[in-house]
């Protein structure tokens, strides 16, 4: 059987910070069901792509600390494409890594990089892309970003500006992308959906894995400098040590402002399916379509709300609590076993609340 050289690399390292208290530094949000679907993001996450890559090609990125956790959740996956990072220094050092360990095994690889904590509901037409993506790539030396069509001025979603807009996007058309921008507020969103050029960015990045090296040697030497020696490194027995070196040395930065913007090969395929970057409460909040008249999301069966409006409501046990709220708006209530939040849904707000958490005396909350 000829070797295939698709591959897939699915990024979740993260400490999914902006879940708390439900996500936890012990077990973060990627190993949760956050939106009770039955499987976790990581999981879910898996399967989809394996429709497309075979599952001996789908490698995973994540923190030495969430080994076990990785492989109770994906227990078929192979060990040798178990990535461990030791510490975490954003996206940029964990693409180097997958990369070169890409080169070794297949100097024809082809990859797409993915976060662990999207929703897609219409997975037929997302492999459909993702394939017509992989046959872009494979004949042209581009990086590729699929997009999507703006539905609401999202300030938790980065943005792409690409030539041809809205006709472009119709045509289902490759778009060569003229700038990023990353979440803007509320006001410029708006701005940005007016024009009619501008377009969701999903994260999902394909490329060849050669060319992304070339262009993280042009633009990241800051990070690949400290991967010198890969060649020899990696898969042996010196590879938990030489990747010990290089991530204490790196800087934190991400793929995306590192080399994704400063890059010119940097292009668009638009995509149609349904699709949500669950990030935060906020985006959670306006995934679930189950919503009360008054915009309500309350998360257990039994409940007494009055004069309420817009609000999220989250418990440990949706069976067993009763939750009784009056006169709250644009609220979010998230009862856990060890903490209680109550805040505005405003993610803003909610990531400047919760950095208290970090003094000491909150420790074993975080």
């Amino acid at each position: 059987m000829e070797r295939c050289n698709r591959y897939c690399v699915i990024l979740a390292g993260g400490a999914g910070t902006r879940f708390w208290p439900m996500s936890k530094v012990a077990l973060p949000k990627q190993f949760l069901d956050v939106a009770d679907s039955g499987k976790t993001f990581i999981r879910q996450t898996y399967e989809r792509f394996a429709k497309v890559v075979p599952q001996e090609n789908i490698l995973i990125v994540t923190a030495q600390r969430y080994r076990e956790l990785v492989m109770e959740q994906i227990p078929e996956l192979r060990q040798e494409n178990l990535l461990l990072e030791p510490y975490s220094r954003n996206t940029a050092p964990s693409v180097a890594y997958a990369t070169y360990t890409l080169l070794l095994r297949d100097p024809e690889a082809l990859a797409v990089v993915t976060p662990a904590d999207h929703f897609i509901t219409d997975e037929d037409l997302f492999c459909k892309t993702l394939t017509d993506t992989f046959g872009y790539v494979e004949e042209h030396d581009v990086f590729m970003t699929i997009g999507l069509m703006p539905t609401r001025p999202d300030t938790n979603y980065g943005y792409i500006q690409a030539c041809g807009g809205m006709n472009a996007f119709r045509c289902e058309s490759p778009m060569q992308v003229k700038t990023f921008i990353e979440k803007p507020d509320k006001d410029l969103a708006k701005v940005f959906i007016n024009t009619g050029e501008f377009f969701w960015n999903s994260g999902i990045l394909v490329w060849k894995a050669r060319t992304i090296k070339e262009e993280m040697d042009t633009h990241l030497p800051e990070v690949t400098g400290h991967f010198n020696g890969w060649e020899k490194a990696l898969g042996t027995r010196i590879e938990e040590d030489f990747i010990a070196r290089a991530f204490t040395e790196c800087p934190n930065i991400s793929i995306n402002y590192g080399v994704m913007e400063k890059t010119d090969k940097a292009w668009m395929y638009p995509a149609k399916f349904d699709w949500q970057d669950i990030g935060s409460w906020e985006s959670l909040y306006n995934f679930i379509p189950d919503k009360d008249q008054n915009g309500n999301v309350i998360g257990t069966e039994t409940s007494l709300i009055e004069n309420c409006r817009d609000i999220l409501v989250m418990t440990p046990d949706r069976k067993k609590k009763m939750v009784a709220i009056k006169g709250l708006e644009n609220f979010m209530i998230i009862d856990t076993e060890d903490a209680l939040v109550i805040c505005p849904k405003d993610d803003k707000q909610f990531k400047d609340f919760i950095s208290g958490i970090a003094m000491p005396q909150f420790e074993k909350y975080r």
